[in-house]
């Protein structure tokens, strides 16, 4: 079990400490009151972490109950139970398994099957088989419980809430995220209304969900579980308690990951004074926290602190697991970490390769965790000046990182559930080694070039993949050879899952308890599982290639990217790092060559400046800063310095060049590019009396139309797999859909209370309740947007289409999107809101709002979702997204696009019109029914060419001076296939 683990489980142990000890016999006499005495004794060692003596002693109760009673009395049974939580908490579970086994048969024939004992036995049962990795068969039992006590009790009673809680447990363990939330969700709202004080059922709910949230990188949903999951622990045990040690190590990890360390180290400080009081100066605990602290005090720069609290973490674990175990070479890691900083360089190098000899030893040459360790040695030989071991230990780790995402998704997560850099940063130190590599002149800058171009997108793939996990599940629920692929896949993925949970169960004992020989053959298990895995991502690569661009999409070599590339086409796409990374990376490709620069711009700082840079292009916060006296205007110069610095090292590549095709990530998802500015602006700086510069300024999009692209690898599957034939009727359009409750006034056509667009895209996670979407919150935070309507039929008249075909108010709905026939229309318009996937890792799907219905249903709950949207039948050349932020959401490095785009993609959409910020609602009517009417009048321009003109001919229009400010003529942006083809 990883250390982070060992935090989670203590307040349920505790627990489990509370309810788990009992013993049903009768009245009292010599003989019972002596069993009691043994009972009472084994259950204060349990409670004092001396696990071995309380097995002794319980094996002394169990003797005594049989000799009184038998081996068919339930109090045999109790007996047995409560050796199996014993055993379970040595780590014994194939002896935890037999125990909770053999009183599960007393129980059966004392009992009806969906009594509470037996039921509360295959729980535990459940419990053991999820330490063993054994999580189908948990999750099976543990849906079982949870069936028969919803028949009983209800869908609301406590004993729904506690198998709620360990069912959500499994699913997070599986990665199975979305029904990890619902039923912790589900869980806390059963406990909350059920329980009295002091409430402790209720606070391990909340650390659970905590630590998904962490998992999830959801900072501040984690960090609000912990605080009230703390809050109840000091006032019910008090401050220094064991059960307030894991809300308290996890904040302390929050605030570590954002850079507030001297808190970090207050609380790492504060758990470690507890568990030392309990456990002593060398529980294995306390090494995990003196690992974390040795982590936060290498981020803040105190590198001789860090390497000291490492030090002691290597000790600690070195003397409770021994040399050569898993969770040492990991505190190894974290020192050799330290000496590479301190450039200590050769001792960091032997530190390392300590670890990986234990790593390759557990997991084999080719494990993902072997990679990881390679990965840090070719960053450190870079940073020594030794470029060629740099460069072969960079394709060494990269040789074992890249894999099909199919592959890649079912290995295990990190051995440190919270680590401290996010996987898809090593492809960013891969690509700073081999540019290392090229100043160093050990191989060929046009060879390394090829490599970096191809490392690069790997990192886009890896982030983009979360958006469109849902989609494959929908696939799976069809027929025929794909759907039979797919499950097979997912099949063989939760097989590679569970025996990763094996071999680590296995693997994290102590030395002297491991099975030589059980771990061999899970090891075999594994190599043979990956291999049928590979196989199955090559089949669906060789038979259906279509849908394998858009779930596991290989990254394209540049030969292959400039075949795809018209004579007038440019690609450009970036790679950044972490927040701490100091470079960031730029690829150009044409069809008469490539190029690759290193930018002297750190993640961070980019990102400040991307933030800076959308300051002014809200049209509310612009109006309301003028009417202040205190104009917030877009900054020119900034956009200047940004194009200097992304672009300006290519620019000779692509200032001939007519379109661009930009792959943004990071922070760059919130830049809209078209509006870099190619040139130092001339004269005075723009005011609110005198807009003028902006219609002056040497726009990028005065050069050339701009397309997104959600990845390298998309071009592709647009250009080789998209429809080529043309759809009959012009445009269906969704728009004022009807999210709450109206007057009758309203809901009849009335008088229309107009609500600017002004809300920000929101996560769809935050409306999520129990199994489904809480429709009341969704409705309260959706205002009408009754403007829409006027919006689309604007556009309508211009594309000749009929007032039948759109779609307003109660007949927006998922029920009449899928219900038509979308395939017969060219332009297919949604004007509503947007819902983001959520933080990082995406728990939920991003979607669209419709009308929400009164009685939600599987296929109609008022969210279109991204897996609603890839079953679709689309045949459009446009999908119009005229809703809010739908590129980007409201802060950059959001991941709203991907999902969105690859779905529609899929369904047979060949580009996305969507929207940088709140668009207002007059210029939104004039440049979409522009773009269309210039497209319609020389169709061989292409999309991006119409929408350039259509900005252009809004910017020039002198008649108004406010046309010349880029929040009204430049929120939309040309997604997917911007080229008329």
């Amino acid at each position: 079990m990883p250390p982070v683990r060992q935090f989670r489980n203590i307040a349920v142990l505790l627990c489990a400490i509370a309810a788990g000890y009992s013993l049903s016999l009768a009245p009292a006499n010599a003989e019972r009151t002596s069993i009691e005495s043994l009972r009472a004794q084994s259950r204060q060692l349990f409670e004092a972490g001396k696990y071995a003596e309380a097995l002794a002693a319980q094996r002394r109760v169990l003797d005594a109950v049989k000799a009184l009673v038998g081996e068919e009395h339930q109090a045999y049974a109790d007996a047995l139970v409560n050796l199996g939580l014993v055993l379970r908490q040595l780590g014994r579970y194939a002896e935890a398994e037999a125990a909770y086994k053999a009183a599960l048969a007393i129980y059966q024939k004392l009992f009806s099957p969906d009594d509470a004992k037996p039921l509360l036995t295959l729980q535990r049962l459940a419990s053991v088989y999820s330490r063993q990795g054994r999580n189908k068969e948990a999750a099976e039992l543990l849906e079982r419980v949870l069936a028969a006590h919803e028949k009983a009790l209800g869908p609301s009673a406590p004993e729904v809430g506690r198998t709620l809680s360990l069912l959500a447990d499994v699913y997070s363990d599986t990665d199975r995220l979305i029904e990890a939330e619902n039923a912790y969700r589900r869980s806390l709202s059963i406990k909350e209304a059920t329980s009295s004080p002091p409430y402790l059922d209720v606070a391990v709910v909340l650390n659970n969900v905590g630590t998904l949230y962490l998992d999830l990188h959801r900072d501040q949903d984690a960090e609000n579980m912990f605080k009230r999951a703390l809050a109840i622990e000091d006032q019910a045990r008090g401050a220094g308690h064991p059960g307030t040690l894991e809300p308290i190590v996890n904040l302390a990890n929050i605030a570590r990951r954002q850079g507030r360390h001297d808190e970090a180290m207050q609380g790492y400080q504060r758990a470690l004074a507890l568990v030392q009081k309990t456990g002593g100066p060398n529980h294995p605990t306390a090494a995990t926290i003196l690992r974390n602290m040795s982590v936060n005090s290498r981020q803040a720069n105190r590198l001789t602190e860090a390497e000291a609290f490492a030090r002691q973490s290597v000790a600690i674990r070195e003397a409770s697991f021994g040399t050569n175990h898993l969770f040492t070479a990991d505190a190894l890691h974290k020192l050799a970490d330290v000496y590479e900083l301190q450039r200590r360089f050769d001792e960091a190098d032997t530190t390392y390769r300590r670890a990986l000899a234990v790593y390759e030893g557990a997991y084999g040459a080719n494990d993902i965790h072997v990679g990881g360790i390679i990965a840090w040695l070719a960053n450190l030989h870079a940073r020594a000046g030794r470029a060629a071991e740099a460069l072969a230990l960079a394709r060494r780790a990269f040789a074992i990182d890249a894999g099909d995402e199919i592959a890649k998704a079912s290995r295990p997560r990190r051995l440190e559930s919270l680590s401290d850099d996010d996987d898809a940063n090593r492809y960013h130190r891969y690509v700073g080694v081999l540019a290392t590599a090229a100043r160093a002149g050990v191989a060929s800058p046009a060879d390394l070039g090829r490599e970096a171009i191809e490392m690069a997108q790997w990192q886009t793939q890896t982030s983009a993949a979360s958006a469109v996990q849902q989609m494959a599940a929908r696939f799976a629920a069809g027929s025929g050879q794909l759907a039979e692929l797919i499950r097979a896949s997912q099949d063989l993925a939760a097989q590679r899952r569970s025996l990763d949970s094996a071999l680590a169960a296995a693997l994290g004992r102590p030395e002297k308890e491991q099975d030589t020989r059980a771990n061999a053959r899970l090891r075999e298990e594994v190599a043979a599982t990956d291999a049928r895995i590979t196989a199955a991502a090559e089949r669906l690569q060789r038979e259906f290639p279509d849908v394998a661009s858009l779930t596991v999409a290989k990254p394209l070599p540049v030969d292959e990217i400039q075949k795809l590339l018209g004579a007038d086409e440019a690609l450009v796409f970036w790679l950044m790092g972490e927040k701490s990374a100091a470079e960031t990376y730029l690829f150009v490709v044409t069809r008469e060559g490539f190029d690759w620069k290193t930018l002297p711009l750190g993640t961070a700082d980019l990102t400040a400046k991307v933030t800076a840079f959308r300051r002014g292009l809200d049209v509310d916060e612009l109006q309301k800063s003028v009417q202040a006296g205190k104009p917030v205007l877009f900054d020119l110069a900034l956009a200047h310095e940004l194009y200097t610095g992304l672009l300006g090292p290519i620019d000779d590549m692509i200032k001939g060049k007519k379109q661009l095709l930009v792959v943004p990530t990071g922070a760059l998802t919130a830049l809209p590019m078209h509006l870099l500015v190619t040139a130092k602006p001339d004269g005075a700086a723009p005011t609110a009396d005198n807009l003028k510069p902006y219609r002056d300024a040497a726009w990028l999009l005065k050069r050339s139309g701009v397309t997104v692209l959600p990845s390298v690898a998309s071009l592709k599957a647009l250009r080789a797999f998209a429809r080529k034939d043309q759809a009959s009727k012009p445009m269906v359009g969704f728009g004022d859909p009807v999210f709450a409750v109206e007057t009758a006034e309203v809901a009849q056509g009335g008088a229309k209370k107009v609500v600017s667009r002004k809300l920000n895209t929101r996560s769809f996670s935050e409306f999520w309740q129990g199994a489904g979407v809480d429709r009341e919150r969704l409705a309260q935070a959706l205002p009408r947007l009754a403007d829409t309507a006027d919006e689309l039929k604007a556009v309508a008249q211009k594309l000749g289409a009929p007032a039948s075909d759109i779609h307003l108010r109660a007949d927006a709905s998922e029920t009449t999107v899928k219900r038509g026939s979308l395939a017969d229309y060219r332009v297919v318009y949604f004007a509503t809101h947007g819902l983001v996937a959520g933080d990082v890792k995406g728990l939920a799907e991003p979607s669209l709002a419709l009308t929400i219905p009164q009685k939600a249903t599987e296929a109609d709950d008022g969210l279109l979702t991204a897996s609603e949207i890839a079953q679709l039948k689309l045949n459009a050349d446009w999908v119009v997204l005229s809703a809010c932020n739908t590129i980007s959401g409201d802060k950059p490095g959001a991941e709203a696009l991907s999902g969105l785009a690859r779905a529609f993609f899929y369904a047979g959409a060949r580009a996305l019109l969507v929207s940088h910020w709140a668009v207002d609602s007059a210029a939104a009517t004039r440049l979409t029914t522009s773009t269309f009417d210039i497209l319609k009048s020389d169709p061989k321009l292409g999309r991006a060419e119409a929408l350039r003109r259509a900005m252009l001919a809004y910017v020039n229009d002198t008649s108004d001076p406010i046309s010349a400010y880029p929040a009204y003529w430049a929120p939309f942006s040309i997604v997917g296939e911007g080229a008329a083809r």
